[in-house]
């Protein structure tokens, strides 16, 4: 049960594109959006500029804590799924984690380089997972992140993954992302891959694809690309 707590607030965090982010000045709370990305690891991405309260708040006391909703079952807004995650956040330079949120948020290109913005990265307390009304369940930090060495074997082989599927199987990801996540025609490509999906762009949209399950490794993504490729064609042919 633990472990599928941990996968379904993963995919809540990595699926967000917008998030609320709480911070505080002299003990005065202070709630802001953000628009965040993940690390391979889960560590919340903010690309954020000097000239925005929040920044200056965690300038000043880093400690914070994000909200990150998924979409509501019925006209109940508490129906939503939803994970509020503690951390801390500090200032970074990384440019792949840059490129990484920019793969989230390719509209923001245009202001990627202004000087007053930075990426920061939230590293992960504690969690609070509301799978629905009355569904709540705090997570320990070992019960909400993926298994390291699973992270790390995902990380080294994302950008031949990444290659290879774009240049021989543009097929299937178009078939996954038109079929299985409702995306419009275009020349769609994976941009992302983490243990727990994939993230698939065409311009400024992106649509992420949950796994089944956490994949350990290359072989585990294959697996699931199969699959969604499979049910994404099968969707087309049916709707036609």
């Amino acid at each position: 049960m633990t472990d599928e707590a941990g996968f379904e607030a993963r995919k809540i965090i990595r699926a967000a594109r917008a998030a609320t982010l709480a911070t505080q000045l002299e003990g005065q709370p202070f709630a802001s959006l953000v628009t965040p990305a993940c690390g391979p690891d889960l560590a919340p991405l903010l690309w954020i500029s000097t000239l925005s309260a929040h920044t200056r708040q965690l300038m000043r006391q880093p400690r914070c804590a994000l909200l990150f909703t998924g979409p509501a079952q019925d006209a109940n807004p508490q129906t939503a799924p939803r994970v509020t995650l503690t951390g801390i956040a500090e200032q970074i330079e990384d440019p792949k984690l840059k490129a990484r949120w920019l793969a989230r948020h390719p509209y923001a290109a245009i202001y990627a380089d202004f000087g007053d913005f930075a990426l920061w990265k939230v590293k992960p307390g504690e969690a609070l997972l509301v799978g629905g009304f009355a569904r709540a369940k705090r997570l320990r930090l070992a019960e909400l992140l993926p298994d390291p060495a699973a992270v790390e074997a995902v990380a080294a082989a994302e950008a031949e993954i990444l290659q290879h599927v774009n240049d021989d199987h543009a097929d299937a990801v178009a078939a996954i992302a038109q079929g299985l996540l409702g995306g419009g025609s275009g020349a769609w490509r994976l941009t992302t891959a983490d243990v727990d999906g994939l993230d698939f762009a065409l311009g400024e949209t992106v649509l992420r694809l949950d796994f089944t399950a956490p994949v350990d490794g290359p072989e585990g993504i294959r697996k699931e690309l199969i699959r969604a490729a499979r049910l994404g064609r099968a969707s087309n042919a049916a709707s036609q």
